[in-house]
């Protein structure tokens, strides 16, 4: 038994950095998309709604999940997916880059406050300890100190990623009879429509989309960028991160998660030529080794055992 739980434990540590890997590439592969005009909420809507039409198949094999989960499909769809693309967006046209992400990825220590005061159940030492160090590391990495402009409202929007970002490790929790596929598609075919409203894509410039983007000091297709964001860090993330957070734990899978601006970081320099300063460099190591303690710790609750739902 003990070593059925360790091998569990040990899958969803390399599904969390898996998911970590796939959500983290998707600004170095978005930016040279916005660079070459495209707004950031047309890129948003490019990866939603790419994500949904891949997943449409699934959608319509677990149709059953419309009536036995409804009211999961549309918290996950509004909050996880949509929830977190239009209030980071919205965030960063007045609040600088790096406090946003921060204060987003504040998500998973609002996810321990959540356990301990809401549910009321104990959350581990350990998987404490591991988030206020990714936190402080997180801290490093954005440099924040370097420039603080907190607009109210962009403020208030950075603050409602957080929220959605806690939404996405609690609801992906909670809905351990639904099949990954089944609350990805739905999810993704939600969050797509209520970005449409935002995003206004008939206003986009599809010219774009069929010219070259510079990467890495070489010009590739647009449409790579576009399939990145879309199989990768949008139907590949979101699927193991739905496993990630059942073989584990809200908590543990979000503490491995602030990988994902380390990984960002890195596929900025080596995609985007963008640096690595030391101070970058010191909170990327915090930021791993707090992934690290917090995935050491113990479960909370048993991890899902039933993968293969409706």
């Amino acid at each position: 038994m003990r070593k059925l739980v360790d091998n569990t434990k040990t899958t969803g540590v390399a599904v969390a950095v898996a998911s970590a890997f796939c959500f983290g590439g998707s600004g170095p592969f978005a930016k040279p998309l916005i660079t070459a005009g495209l707004t950031p909420l047309h890129v948003a809507w490019l990866r939603l709604a790419g994500g949904a039409v891949l997943m449409l198949p699934f959608a319509l094999r677990h149709a059953r999940v419309l009536r036995r989960a409804p009211k999961l499909l549309v918290g996950y769809g509004l909050f996880p997916i949509a929830g977190v693309q239009v209030c980071y967006f919205a965030a960063i046209a007045t609040v600088p880059v790096g406090v946003a992400l921060l204060i987003e990825f504040l998500g998973p220590v609002l996810v321990l406050g959540w356990i301990r005061f809401v549910r009321r159940a104990p959350v581990t030492p350990t998987a404490a300890v591991g988030v206020v160090l990714a936190v402080v590391g997180l801290v490093f990495v954005v440099e924040l100190w370097s420039g603080l402009g907190f607009d109210p409202v962009g403020l208030a929007f950075a603050l409602g990623a957080a929220l959605c970002e806690t939404a996405y490790f609690l609801l992906s929790d909670s809905g351990a009879d639904v099949h990954p596929m089944g609350l990805t598609s739905y999810g993704l075919l939600l969050g797509a429509a209520v970005v449409t409203v935002v995003a206004r894509p008939w206003e986009m410039d599809w010219s774009l989309l069929v010219g070259g983007v510079e990467m890495a000091g070489h010009q590739i297709p647009a449409l790579v960028a576009v399939d990145w964001i879309v199989v990768l860090s949008t139907v590949l993330a979101y699927l193991s991160g739905i496993v990630a957070v059942r073989l584990l734990s809200p908590q543990v899978a979000g503490a491995v998660a602030f990988l994902e601006p380390v990984i960002a970081t890195v596929l900025s320099w080596a995609l985007l030529g963008e640096g690595l300063g030391p101070w970058q460099l010191l909170g990327g190591a915090l930021i791993l080794i707090g992934a690290y303690v917090a995935q050491r710790a113990a479960p909370s609750t048993a991890p899902s055992a039933e993968l293969s739902g409706v």
